[in-house]
């Protein structure tokens, strides 16, 4: 989000801002909730994988938590999931965990007091590096990490929703998801930019294999194939693609004019200190002072070069 000054404009950017989403992020959730309704009143339960920095917390939390009376709140439960630490939300049951262990499985379900969850969202992703190939693999280890602990704490019939990248060998990947769910989707919100590779799969009533027992030892991808694109017939699934978001929605890649009427509106939540106060507090020097101090080492360095 730091990357660009197109970042800045962007449209989700500024929305997130003013509404007091932690991310852009949110909007995606939102979106892909407009089409497929995950929020039906039988869900209760629901874990977060890769929460940080919380903005589907504050999804699910708006949609979940909140929407229910004041007396039966009690009965939701969101837990987030994340390594790194989070600031608090309310509603939201944080812990700090490795997806890929089994006692963070465990530790969920002992806040569901032995049950399970109707909904699994992850919406993790790797520090992407620009190569392709690697960003694409790293990503299906994460997701299949994702639905590997989703087996430990999903009740049968639930859903499962996580970020996958559109690339070659992801023919594979949604193969593997049917063997746990019947109904696999791959959803495309418009607040996800169309530049982006960056999809959502959308996993419903989940149903494992007969006899099948989870386990966090054995990796669920095979590699003893390499061309997964020589599958054939109804060993080659062809997964439905929805391009989803309300039709008045904006489109993540489109510029906006402002309305004459527009009023700025601060965020909701102001930054915590920003790196230019900090550097200000380490430097021991006031704003005009910092100021003075870089037009004089310009000056000093047009004569030097001069």
């Amino acid at each position: 989000m730091g990357r660009s000054s197109k970042d800045k404009r962007d449209v989700y950017y500024r929305l997130a801002k003013e509404e007091g989403w932690r991310a852009r992020s949110a909007f995606k959730l939102l979106q892909i909730d407009d089409e497929f309704h995950l929020f039906g009143d039988h869900v209760s339960k629901v874990v977060d994988l890769c929460a940080a920095p919380g903005s589907w917390s504050q999804v699910l939390a708006k949609k979940i938590y909140f929407a229910r009376p004041e007396t039966e709140r009690h009965q939701a439960k969101i837990v987030a999931v994340d390594l790194q630490a989070m600031a608090p939300l309310p509603g939201i049951i944080q812990m700090q965990g490795d997806i890929t262990q089994l006692s963070t499985a465990q530790k969920i379900v002992a806040h569901f007091e032995g049950d399970q969850a109707d909904l699994v969202v992850c919406d993790g992703a790797p520090d992407v590096t620009g190569l392709h190939d690697i960003d694409e693999y790293i990503q299906a280890q994460l997701l299949l990490a994702a639905l590997n602990i989703t087996t430990h704490v999903l009740k049968t019939g639930g859903t499962f929703v996580a970020k996958i990248f559109r690339g070659r060998d992801v023919t594979l990947l949604t193969d593997q998801l049917r063997l746990f769910f019947p109904e696999v989707t791959i959803a495309k919100p418009k607040a996800s930019r169309n530049s982006s590779i960056e999809a959502f799969v959308v996993c419903r009533n989940y149903e494992p294999p007969p006899g099948y027992v989870p386990t966090m030892i054995n990796p669920l991808l095979d590699h003893t194939y390499t061309d997964f694109n020589q599958l054939t017939g109804p060993n080659r699934f062809i997964v439905p693609f929805i391009a989803c978001g309300d039709l008045s929605a904006y489109d993540s890649d489109a510029s906006y004019a402002l309305d004459e009427d527009y009023q700025y509106h601060p965020p909701t939540e102001a930054p915590i200190n920003p790196p230019y106060q900090t550097a200000l507090a380490r430097s021991g020097r006031s704003e005009s002072e910092h100021v003075a101090k870089i037009a004089a080492d310009l000056e000093q360095t047009q004569l030097t070069e001069s």
